[in-house]
């Protein structure tokens, strides 16, 4: 792991001072969904996660992202779960480099999933023997050597860190590590623009705009939005907030028809980048 740091530390050093447009440069390559189509098939995916996909259109995601194979990425809680994890740290061992940026010990109902996660790799060493995990909360922790990351990305983390007025700081951890034009990828789930943030936040949505005024009061610019993850089927006032729908099913069988219907949340996909 020290041998890692220090590579990433010279190489990002050196890039800054010669070509501090480099980054910007690479982003100009289009990355298509049929670059990721080959990795949904592959059978060591958990069929849990399989499930998701039709939900999740991890393919088109990662591709609007702009992901290549030679990139560092960095996952922000990817749990021991792993959906994006079975995707990418496979994919990315070769030529690029997969950061689990994952739990520390500060908030004791998570460690064992982190324990878990920690396990999985272990047990799988020949899809995640090259994974490196850093811890994360906030701005506590450097998750990755200054300017060293081509992407950062977090699925349905945004609602908590506002819930817990760690949204900043987080961000702020998220700008250090990436390369200069790097990328920031959001996925999140989609608030009503009719209620305040404060009148929703409990329920797991976060308005758009809201997600984006704040993201971008953090140093970083939106380049593109889509649409891949959007869901108009969910009308966004459910008795347990989002955790009513799959997968989470949180009042179990009651109404469970309904809501499998419905399907997964409604969720914004944003794309940004460190200015």
């Amino acid at each position: 792991m020290t041998r890692f740091f220090k590579h990433l530390f010279t190489a990002c050093a050196a890039w800054a001072v010669i070509c501090p447009w480099v980054c910007q440069v690479a982003w100009a390559q289009a990355v298509l969904p049929e670059t990721f189509r080959p990795l949904l098939s592959a059978t060591h995916r958990s069929p849990s996660n399989v499930v998701r996909d039709p939900y999740r259109h991890p393919a088109e995601t990662l591709a609007f992202f702009g992901i290549q194979a030679h990139h560092t990425v960095i996952e922000v809680l990817p749990g021991s779960s792993g959906y994006y994890l079975e995707i990418l740290a496979p994919w990315l061992k070769d030529k690029g480099h997969y950061i689990a940026a994952d739990r520390d010990d500060s908030l004791p109902q998570y460690i064992p999933d982190h324990l878990k996660l920690l396990q999985r790799l272990k047990d799988e060493p020949r899809l995640y023997d090259q994974v490196l995990v850093t811890p994360f909360r906030a701005d506590k922790h450097r998750i990755a050597p200054d300017g060293s990351a081509d992407v950062v990305i977090s699925f349905r983390n945004l609602h908590n860190w506002i819930e817990r007025n760690e949204l900043q700081e987080s961000l702020r951890a998220f700008h250090r590590a990436l390369k200069p034009g790097g990328v920031l990828g959001i996925v999140d789930h989609r608030g009503r623009t009719d209620q305040t943030q404060a009148e929703q936040i409990t329920s797991g949505y976060v308005r758009q705009d809201v997600a984006v005024a704040l993201i971008e009061q953090a140093g970083f610019q939106l380049v593109a939005t889509s649409e891949v993850n959007a869901n108009p089927k969910d009308t966004k006032d459910h008795p347990e907030g989002v955790w009513t729908l799959p997968p989470g099913y949180r009042l179990k069988d009651k109404d469970r028809s309904k809501y499998e219907a419905m399907g997964e949340s409604d969720r914004f996909t944003l794309r940004f980048v460190k200015r």
